[in-house]
């Protein structure tokens, strides 16, 4: 087994001098201790060099549409951090306010060693990452640790669609799809203060709902157990919400709170038939990874502007097409549409934070058809899924709405009134084909 980190996942960001404090990991997507590549590189490095090890986590008081949900499943993920933290001799700080002013002051303070990220291609993730790495004085090192295959690796331009990035995945997956090293405890340990975590909720956590979904490394590797013994042999029926064969775990791998490596290594051996094992890890890799190259190399990845030629002219041509419906986006918050399906779609939302991916897509098609314009749908399906879904503020959350609404990835279909050449999803064959009226019932009663 190999226990150093592909020299592939690595992005030198600074070039600076080292200092004479602790090596330091600024944890930011990947929130998690185990299977970890960016906290495998700091603890390699800093046994190299004979350091302490810390992680830091900088609490941006608001950060997009995240609302309270949010703040609870990431928070309560991270207590679990740290707990596991100083069982390994490994010391956390958590830091509260902006990122890019507070991160430069505090980390300075520590004079580290060396100062190790995480790779996100977001916009704030990557002003951020900048900003911070232009203020310290020490080398700075961005490690993916959220791709198996390392985003910039991978590919080194957008990729058109997944035929066209999927060749060049499966190329060099076997390179990468490894069994993780194990962290060492600590040779050097740094005690950290604890944190006071009911205190940072207070002082941090915005207004909104409280989240229903338990948060967590060991929740998430639980709800993955839960999944190959009961949902993946039925992978088949992915696309039936009615079936609950998907594995529920794209709130934990948002927040990095479970390894999407480690589950793609734990599908890939359980003794499951052949099609529905190959159809998980094609979501779980090609599909998901191929998000991620959009938004590292399409700076509008959340907009009009970022979907493709063909798909902007159609959209264009059908501007001026009527409507049969029109609403704002009060009504589309508070689910006040002709439509039952897609406003008990809406109230699953709201109410729990998830919806099943295939009915996500009717929701965004209908958020197109019923809106005054392409960018207006685009904008009010961005915030709806950025403000209520738990995985919301993802690059597969963008790539989503931008296939739905605007052909990202797709190619052109038959020609229709709004949607144009735009792939079109009827409501009645959708329900009719899934069975939806049990779904509906539980949600509009």
């Amino acid at each position: 087994m190999k226990t150093t980190v592909d020299p592939r996942r690595l992005t030198v960001l600074k070039a600076g001098t080292p200092g004479s404090g602790p090596v330091i990991y600024w944890m930011s997507r990947d929130q998690r201790v185990s299977d970890n590549w960016a906290l495998i590189h700091a603890q390699n490095e800093a046994l190299k060099k004979g350091r302490p090890l810390a992680v830091a986590f900088c609490l941006a008081p608001r950060f997009g549409e995240a609302s309270r949900r949010h703040y609870d499943f990431m928070l309560g993920g991270l207590r679990e951090v740290e707990e596991k933290l100083r069982r390994l001799g490994i010391g956390f700080f958590l830091f509260i306010g902006d990122p890019a002013v507070t991160l430069p002051r505090e980390l300075t303070k520590l004079d580290p060693a060396l100062l190790v990220c995480d790779f996100d291609p977001l916009r704030e993730k990557v002003c951020w990452r900048a900003t911070v790495s232009a203020a310290m004085g020490c080398p700075v090192v961005e490690v993916d640790a959220h791709n198996i295959v390392p985003a910039r690796a991978a590919s080194p331009k957008k990729e058109y669609a997944a035929a066209t990035f999927r060749p060049k995945v499966n190329r060099l997956l076997a390179e990468f799809l490894l069994p993780f090293p194990k962290l060492k405890k600590h040779p050097h340990p740094l005690v950290t203060k604890p944190v006071d975590w009911e205190a940072v909720v207070l002082k941090a956590a915005p207004a909104g709902p409280a989240s229903t979904c338990i948060p967590g490394e060991k929740a998430a590797w639980k709800r993955l157990e839960q999944f190959l013994k009961s949902g993946l042999a039925r992978y088949g029926d992915r696309n039936d919400p009615s079936a609950d064969a998907t594995s529920h775990l794209s709130p934990y791998l948002h927040f990095g709170q479970i390894s999407a490596q480690a589950v793609a290594l734990t599908v890939r051996d359980y003794p499951a038939p052949t099609a529905p094992v190959e159809a998980f890890l094609e979501q779980l890799i090609v599909r998901r990874e191929l998000a991620d190259n959009f938004c590292l190399y399409e700076p509008h990845y959340d907009s009009f502007d970022g979907i493709p030629g063909w798909a902007q002219k159609t959209l264009d041509d059908h501007r001026t097409d009527k409507r049969l419906y029109l609403y704002n986006r009060a009504a589309w918050e508070a689910a006040a549409t002709h439509d039952e399906l897609w406003n008990a779609a809406q109230r699953e939302l709201v109410a729990t934070g998830t919806m099943h991916g295939y009915l996500r897509m009717y929701w965004a098609k209908k958020i197109l058809e019923w809106s005054a314009t392409p960018e207006a749908a685009i904008t009010t399906a961005v915030y709806l899924n950025d403000r209520y879904a738990l995985d919301g503020r993802d690059p597969n959350g963008y790539t989503g709405i931008l296939w739905s609404i605007g052909g990202l990835h797709d190619r052109p279909w038959f020609t229709r009134s709004v949607f144009g050449a735009v792939r079109f999803m009827g409501g009645a064959a959708f329900r009719n084909k899934l069975g939806m009226k049990g779904f509906v019932k539980k949600w509009i009663s």
